[in-house]
């Protein structure tokens, strides 16, 4: 302890050993009986007015009108997971179908280097919508557009649409050729949706990179995302990548020899930067560059897997490569095979290459290749990066004779495609290993392109079998593969065969797939802020699309301890298990951690590496089934039905309250609506004047029981008037909230569906009042003192020695009632020269009541008043502090990796027209820009543009009009959750802040969430640190993916590999640049762009 705060502790022991400050602070003792009197008072008030023991009553009373049922757990999972593996194993037959037509049709198909006008006929996705751009152009349809409710878009089942990358041009012989014989699959397409009406998207993407899919809809509909580039390219997308090879390691050695410098750097820089987008979750990958050593880019002693947090990184890394010394390949090759048979590391253990990027040399390396790769059991692809002269025999040498493939990039425009083509030589194995590798696999899961939402694919590769003449005019086995069928399985589709509604608000299914990443759990949700203001009042969070996979860890996805980390491990390995255990769980809102103790139990899916899970609560163990009839018919005809129905009219709200009904299919015509009213409407009418045998009874006849129980409630509040409060509340599993009177209902906020509502769940998990702080927001925030405090507990019911929690019930507390309430319980009569209590606006000291998160909810002072639902640790950081670290508050940080943020650069490009993407000054000078997709995209509409003027003229847009992920990045944020950690009563302690200091006290307030504190006040001590505690959610650059490297999460890769094959001998030929000399192509983009950017008239900052 430092001399400053011995002085401190010192100086206040004296204060109290001779009785001069005591009679000036509260002891210990007076606090405990104001804290009494607090929670007696609460306790109290919100016992009387929820009249919690009474609805507990009315349901013992009601037993006749249903049983309470067991969930067991383990038939429940064996029971999904054989409806899961169904769905999967009808998916993978209409798969084969389509593999199989393909490779018949490609063999039967005779290659044609000229076409008639007519003959081939396609509709190119990209085509606008509305504009009938198909006139005029060669080759095009135009489909019959409808909306489809199933794929939430315009489709027409008639016809296929086609996908081309924009740096691919749709002319080409090759192009036309893939057009005409993939035509055929369209009638397969078709028949198989016929079979199947709830199949999903059924596409066939091809190794040239055209994918054509069905049933046709239009790519981008330009009234949802006016002018966004398009950046697709099938071959990049991970159903793809993962249909097309077996997984990788893959060692990518850089040359940064002095000769690789200036302009050949660059290109190496951003040829490895798409190399490692070319890799997926199955692979694992390192960089590293070389002259006389090798040294690491990034931090990684080893091969990591190719995720996305890695990928980024070492992309970081590589450009702070820098050239200098000479080329010693020996060096290179001997760290790179060292790194390949290292053992000891997590690693894919299938395909292991080498990539080198070089400009070339004259050494061949033979000795060491010789020595490390006499077996050829390590592929090598080398890359000639660069215009130069030097002699590229020997680096075309190294990869011929170690069964890889030589390249040449000596521009830009031979990046992209030549960076990707190394996975035809790698799906080599796979066609000559024929049916052992005609193996459906399931991918993560992953955001659909077609905004199908949240989906698994599943991947089939499509081989070549026809067969080549070699020089002796003998025949052989066509070694390539013609590209990968895949077919989408929404997981909402998947969600339907867990049931929900039986298994509680807190319990939950989950899958995991063998990364440990969740492709099924209720925390699975990726994400945007919402911009447009409006919007964001009614809804935090809305889906956007990810470039990159969604790759969400079980571990992270909950609250990480020891045992869960067992459990992923049994999943992943396919065992059948289950452990009841304590665990922390996040709440629904993510402000709040509370304990739980839950039974989780597992099983894998057959047929797939997927295993799948439940988790319950103990609380959750059995259910209410309602007996109001076996079918609708039978239903509607008992009297408590139609007395239920009659109390959840509107007509009737000034009686039973304003009721919100949960959004459910309970019948499947009936739209679901997020407007409560007109739900309500709809869903009376519905029952009113239909025979609804497509109504799923059990959720009907659940909502209409706890209609009829929670309408005795609220009569029994009619005949009490409670002082103090602003509105009472009932909500139940059932989907029934009904809050009184019916003024307060109306201006209601919470979710109305129980099974998503944070103080619903935490009050599930709590045997106490739970008190929850509004959410703080300064902007357009009502005021607290009109809407109220919400309080709430859950209902016990105990039926046969079984226990359940059925509802919820709670009141909104009048702030300034309670603030009276609280201040009355400290006063002292009678006190001279002492402090007599919490007085309001004291300026002595500050008084105020906290909840378990933290978040402030009451105090003495009005300054405070305005700030409740703010986190304490922005209010007086100091105090805050000081109870974390003396252990009334512990915290955890968790982070977010489903995030999308406001990007790093602010281009001002965004003051243009924005139907025309105008690139940045940087953007023109970087050779990293000018080999992406947007710069392609740029020179797409160059040349459209020069021969179509009207394609160039931009209409203007507001911000209003331009969706939200135009202007987003996925990112990871970071939050931390203060929560009790244990079992004390009181606390004390000193804020030493050197000059001054402030002496608190702390005591808890029983049967609830909540503690009170009383403090010097912070205005008689200002000098401390006043940097506040951060609660909410922020940009994070997330855990250190270096110390992860070293301590990888277990994971499982694929049983079978295709890595190697006798009879594979692939060509070796070099590769060829674009037919444009790269100079005169960089010099006329650059003069095209200006031109472009000169022109574009110039629009609102």
């Amino acid at each position: 302890m430092d001399t400053c705060m011995v002085r401190a502790w010192l100086f206040w022991a004296l204060l109290w050993q001779d009785g001069s400050f005591a009679s000036q602070f509260p002891t210990q003792l007076m606090i405990k009986d104001w804290v009494d009197q607090m929670q007696k008072e609460l306790v109290t008030l919100a016992d009387m007015a929820t009249a919690g023991k009474s609805l507990t009553e009315i349901f013992q009373k009601n037993q006749h009108l249903y049983t309470v049922e067991q969930n067991d757990a383990e038939e429940l999972v064996a029971r999904a997971a054989t409806k899961i593996e169904q769905l999967l194993l009808k998916r993978a037959a209409a798969l084969e179908k389509l593999a199989t037509a393909a490779e018949n049709f490609q063999i039967k198909y005779q290659w044609k280097d000229e076409f008639e006008d007519d003959e081939i006929a396609y509709y190119n996705a990209k085509d606008n919508v509305d504009a009938n751009e198909t006139e005029r152009r060669k080759y095009r349809i135009r489909p019959d557009f409808k909306e489809d409710p199933s794929f939430k878009r315009l489709t027409d089942h008639n016809h296929t649409a086609v996908h081309i990358p924009t740096d691919i041009y749709d002319g080409s012989n090759i192009v036309l050729n893939e057009l005409n014989w993939t035509e055929e699959l369209e009638e397969v397409f078709r028949k198989n949706r016929e079979d199947d009406p709830t199949l999903l998207w059924q596409v066939f993407g091809s190794a040239t990179g055209l994918a054509r899919y069905y049933p046709a809809s239009p790519w981008m509909d330009a009234r949802k995302t006016p002018s966004k580039i398009d950046l697709y390219d099938v071959r990049r997308r991970p159903w793809y990548i993962q249909g097309a090879a077996s997984p990788k390691d893959m060692l990518i050695l850089v040359d940064a020899s002095g000769s690789v410098s200036g302009l050949t750097l660059k290109l190496i820089r951003t040829s490895v930067s798409e190399m490692l987008e070319t890799l997926s979750d199955d692979d694992y990958v390192n960089v590293v560059y070389f002259n006389t050593r090798v040294k690491k880019t990034a931090c990684f002693d080893h091969l990591v897997q190719a995720n996305v947090r890695n990928k980024k990184l070492l992309k970081d890394a590589v450009q702070n490569i820098s050239a200098k010394g000479i080329t010693n390949y020996t060096k290179g090759f001997e760290f790179a095979f060292e790194q390949l048979s290292a053992t000891n590391v997590s690693r894919a253990n299938c395909n292991k290459i080498i990539m080198l990027f070089t400009d070339g040399g004259e050494e061949r390396a033979q000795a060491i290749l010789e020595k490390y790769n006499a077996d050829k059991k390590v592929r090598i692809f080398t890359f000639s990066v660069g215009q130069h002269n030097y002699d590229k025999g020997p680096i075309q040498w190294m990869a011929c004779s170690n069964k890889g493939y030589f390249y040449e990039i000596p521009s830009i425009g031979a990046i992209r495609i030549n960076t990707q083509e190394y996975l035809d030589v790698l799906g080599r194995p796979m066609v000559l290993a024929d049916k052992q590798a005609k193996q459906v696999q399931w991918t993560n899961v992953y955001l659909d392109a077609l905004e199908l939402g949240l989906v698994i694919t599943g991947t089939l590769p499509v081989f070549n079998k026809t067969r080549t003449k070699d020089d002796r005019n003998s025949k052989h086995q066509n070694q390539l593969i013609l590209g990968v069928m895949g077919i989408d399985v929404s997981l909402d589709d998947i969600k339907k065969l867990t049931p929900r509604f039986t298994i509680g608000p807190n319990g939950y299914y989950f899958a995991i797939d063998p990364n440990g990443y969740v492709l099924l759990h209720p925390n699975l949700q990726p994400k945007t802020r919402i911009r447009n203001r409006k919007l964001r009042l009614r809804n935090k969070y809305a889906v956007t699309f990810h470039e990159e996979p969604v790759t969400l860890d079980f571990l992270d996805a909950e609250l990480e301890n020891d045992i869960k980390v067992e459990i992923r491990k049994m999943m992943i390995d396919g065992e059948t298990g289950e452990l009841t255990i304590h665990t922390l769980v996040k709440s629904q809102d993510e402000r709040y951690i509370d304990r739980g103790i839950r039974t989780y139990t597992w099983a894998p899916v057959n047929g797939t590496d997927y295993s799948l899970a439940l988790v319950l609560p103990k609380y959750s163990e059995h259910f209410i089934q309602a007996k109001l009839g076996n079918d609708m018919k039978q239903a509607m005809c008992v009297f408590v039905f139609s007395k239920a129905m009659e109390t959840i009219q509107l007509e009737r709200f000034d009686e039973y309250g304003y009721t919100y009904i949960a959004p459910r299919e309970y019948c499947k015509e009936l739209k679901l609506s997020l407007n409560n009213t007109q739900f309500l409407l709809d869903f009376s009418q519905y029952i009113d004047r239909n025979t609804p045998d497509a109504c799923n009874v059990s959720l009907v006849n659940r909502l209409i029981l706890d209609a009829g129980l929670t309408a005795e409630l609220v009569k029994l509040w009619n005949e009490q008037a409670v002082d103090g409060i602003v509105a009472r509340f009932v909500a139940t599993d059932g989907g029934i909230t009904r809050v009184y009177p019916r003024s307060a209902g109306e201006d209601w906020i919470e979710n109305p569906e129980t099974y998503e509502s944070s103080f619903y769940k935490r009050a599930l998990d709590n045997d106490i009042y739970i008190f929850t702080a509004p959410s703080f927001n300064t902007e357009n925030r009502e005021s607290v003192t009109d809407s109220g405090i919400l309080v709430s507990k859950a209902v016990e019911l105990t039926i046969d020695k079984v226990t359940l929690k059925p509802a919820v019930v709670g009141v909104k507390l009048n702030v300034s009632y309670w603030m009276s309430s609280f201040m009355n319980a400290t006063l002292k009569l009678n006190c001279k020269d002492e402090i007599c209590g919490c007085l309001r606006n004291d300026k002595h000291v500050d008084c105020v009541i906290l909840d378990d998160g933290g978040f402030l909810l009451m105090s003495n002072q009005d300054e405070y008043i305005s700030l409740i639902g703010q986190f304490f640790g922005e209010v007086d950081p100091v105090l805050m502090n000081n109870l974390v670290n003396n252990s009334l508050y512990s915290f955890n940080k968790t982070y977010d990796y489903q995030s999308v943020c406001d990007p790093e650069k602010d281009s001002k490009a965004a003051a243009g027209r924005r139907s025309i993407y105008v690139p940045t000054i940087a953007d023109l000078l970087s050779i990293g820009w000018w080999a992406s997709s947007a710069a392609w995209s740029l020179i797409q509409q160059l040349l459209f543009g020069s021969m179509f003027p009207n394609l160039l003229q931009a209409a203007e847009s507001t911000d209003e009009d331009i969706p939200d992920a135009m202007f987003k990045e996925s990112c990871i944020t970071e939050q931390t959750q203060y929560f009790f950690d244990n079992d004390d009563r009181s606390y004390s302690g000193v804020l030493d802040c050197g000059n001054c200091s402030r002496m608190y006290r702390a005591e808890m307030l029983p049967n609830t969430n909540l503690v009170f504190l009383i403090t010097d006040a912070k205005a008689t001590c200002l000098s401390c640190d006043p940097r506040p505690l951060r609660q909410a959610e922020q940009p994070s650059e997330g855990p250190d993916p270096c110390e992860l490297a070293q301590n990888p999460r277990y994971r499982k890769g694929p049983d079978v590999c295709f890595d190697n094959n006798e009879n594979d001998e692939p060509l070796c030929p070099v590769s060829k640049d674009s037919a444009l000399c790269p100079k005169l192509l960089l010099l006329f983009l650059v003069l095209m762009s200006w031109r472009m950017i000169l022109t574009v008239e110039e629009g609102p900052v």
